[in-house]
């Protein structure tokens, strides 16, 4: 297993709710989404790989705790087999059915505020200069 960015008692916080059955395989693959979405990241690590700016750690959380929450809400378990909606009607547009949607550019569905943290504390997108 690789790094996990965040914590169950840390997603409680975040969420404001008791941590779901299952928090530690739900962050594990949270952590594997960020991890996937920084491939081209660069940041200080130690000695084992872990991030070393204070700022990137909390982001690194705060975008994995964003994950989870986003597929708790989804009802995606992490695997990434949810469909994005089942029945959506808006005025007399009716749409039906589970569709993947086309994948994101890092090739994860990241959730939107965890794009939005890991963006925030310049990790995104990756460029090398």
């Amino acid at each position: 297993m690789g790094r996990v960015y965040a914590t169950p008692e840390q997603l409680a916080i975040y969420t404001g709710t008791p941590a779901p059955e299952g928090v530690d395989r739900l962050l594990a693959r949270a952590s594997e989404d960020v991890d996937a979405a920084l491939l081209t990241a660069v940041y200080r690590v130690d000695d084992d790989g872990d991030p070393t700016d204070p700022a990137v750690v909390t982001a690194l959380r705060d975008a994995v705790c964003a994950q989870v929450e986003w597929q708790l809400a989804t009802g995606d378990d992490g695997t990434g087999a949810a469909g994005q909606w089942d029945s959506v009607s808006i005025g007399p547009v009716s749409l039906s059915g589970r569709t993947a949607g086309p994948p994101a550019a890092s090739g994860v569905d990241l959730a939107p505020r965890a794009h939005r943290a890991l963006r925030a504390a310049g990790l995104l997108p990756g460029v090398i200069w």
